[in-house]
């Protein structure tokens, strides 16, 4: 019996079984692969074999490897054997052209600095040992930055592909937090921000969450595998309509703005007055509250939010954190 618990388990028996029928010279039948493949041979009863083989031969067969069912005539009770043929099973030569490749070295540095890095690495190493270079000189300046800074990615990303249901705190955008419960079904960037669609258990519908907006942990609520996700789901397209709507400007916004400062928030306001100190009041519509508070805290002193009350409290604990993080008091 092997060793190696849980999934691993089942991924090395796979692995045997594959390796079994790849390479040998005739097609194996049930009773010989029990033989052959040691987790086949630990089990207790034929009736446990019979129900793991087909298990396994399952999916094989949703992983896309062909596994063949051929007539043999031999000395074994069966009259069936299995196989995979190499040449089916083997991949055909990859060739990228230049353009291709210079945007799988963007793609490596893209993903440098966040929590993906690892798996970027692993991806450009494999590509290198097969012979093919990435295109290090190609569209210079352009240099993408995908963060993965929100505390919550690695947990939700590893639930996505693995079917897992999670609970978290979620901040709603006027600022209160209600307990979600979800089953993830994919995630999408948009506009430099993380989002994921899953269906809300307690809503019976399909919601889209940003990940920023998670709060607290988020805590694995049910068994990997346990729900199948939509074949025709667009995770990218869900987000864009979702966080389109999201953003049609319905609140107003009263900032000060110090002058020659936040041109990009003069652009937008629909009233401006001139206040003493060098200061402009601006009045600007917005339909996301916390996109906003994002944008005003990078002008740090320059600007200054008056109204409304929760565009105050998002930028002030965006501040505060940013303080925090450098040592600071406030």
């Amino acid at each position: 019996m092997s060793a190696v618990p849980g999934p691993a388990a089942k991924t090395e028996r796979l692995l045997n079984l594959v390796m079994c029928l790849l390479y040998t010279r005739r097609p194996l039948p049930k009773a010989r692969l029990r033989q052959l493949v040691p987790q086949y041979a630990a089990a207790t009863s034929d009736e446990s074999f019979d129900r793991m083989f087909e298990r396994d031969k399952d999916e094989l067969r949703e992983l896309g490897i062909p596994l063949v069912i051929e007539d043999i005539n031999g000395v074994w009770d069966d009259d069936t054997g299995y196989r995979i043929h190499r040449r089916e099973y083997a991949l055909p030569d990859v060739s990228f052209t230049r353009e291709e490749l210079a945007v799988l070295g963007l793609a490596g540095r893209a993903w440098a600095q966040g929590s993906l890095a690892g798996e970027a690495a692993a991806a450009i190493r494999k590509l290198q040992a097969d012979g093919i270079e990435r295109d290090e000189d190609s569209l210079v300046g352009i240099e993408p930055r995908l963060r993965t800074s929100e505390p919550g990615f690695d947990h939700v990303r590893r639930a996505v592909t693995t079917s897992t249901p999670l609970t978290f705190d979620y901040r709603r955008p006027g600022g209160d937090t209600v307990t979600r419960r979800v089953q993830p079904w994919g995630m999408a960037s948009w506009h430099g921000r993380w989002y994921l669609t899953a269906y809300d258990l307690d809503r019976e519908d399909q919601r889209v969450f940003r990940l920023s907006r998670i709060s607290g942990p988020v805590r694995t609520s049910g068994r990997p595998g346990s729900y199948a996700v939509p074949a025709d789901h667009d995770a990218r397209a869900v987000v864009a309509a979702s966080v389109a709507d999201s953003t049609e400007a319905t609140h107003t916004a009263v900032l000060r703005v110090r002058q020659g400062r936040g041109n990009a928030l003069r652009l937008r306001a629909h009233a401006a007055h001139d206040v003493d100190g060098g200061w402009t009041r601006l009045q600007l519509d917005y339909g996301d509250v916390d996109a906003l508070a994002d944008e005003v805290t990078g002008f740090g002193a320059d600007v200054v939010v008056e109204e409304p009350p929760e565009l105050v409290d998002g930028v002030v604990r965006r501040l505060t954190g940013v303080a925090a993080a450098h040592g600071g008091d406030r």
